[in-house]
């Protein structure tokens, strides 16, 4: 089988082996974006970071809710009874950002409550030679956690639907 983007669904996984391939496809993802992101504190260039990062993450959570089949818009193609096991999948497993359409000031309120940027810059002040080092180290790690519990939300969801009863969809 092929390394390519496997699309064969066209509203989410259609079983538990489809659910972990997406899954690690995400994960992957998460950690190439959570490089550039890394990148991009490393860079002395005040708020620079900040911006990318909410650039970069408000595309990360929508690829990962297009992946799952969770999207604004593919839940809305679902049917009302799959919809609202959807979402109340998505708020019982914490997954605030699972099928909402991403905007800049959900993701700032997501990055202020956890604290994303502001301990990078506690260690870069700590550190003055490496606080660039430091900043993109912590960086890497907060950008990656906070992806991955997205993507462990986005599965949960998808798990939910499954037990739920929808199915693949023709494409």
């Amino acid at each position: 089988m092929s390394s390519k983007k496997d699309t064969h669904w066209t509203l989410l996984p259609a079983s538990a082996s489809d659910i972990a391939s997406v899954r690690e496809r995400c994960r992957q993802l998460v950690r190439r974006r959570a490089m550039v992101s890394a990148g991009m504190a490393a860079v002395p260039i005040p708020g620079l970071d900040i911006v990318s990062d909410l650039r970069l993450f408000s595309l990360l959570i929508d690829d990962i809710n297009k992946e799952f089949g969770l999207s604004e818009q593919q839940i809305e193609r679902l049917q009302p009874k799959f919809r609202l096991i959807a979402y109340e999948a998505a708020i019982g497993v914490g997954g605030m950002l699972v099928g909402k359409l991403v905007t800049r000031e959900v993701v700032m309120q997501l990055l202020r409550r956890t604290g994303f940027k502001t301990v990078a810059r506690q260690a870069g002040k700590l550190v003055p030679l490496a606080g660039q080092l430091a900043s993109a180290g912590i960086g890497f790690y907060a950008f990656r956690q906070i992806g991955y519990q997205h993507v462990e939300a986005c599965a949960k969801v998808a798990q939910e639907l499954i037990a739920a009863g929808v199915h693949r969809q023709p494409a």
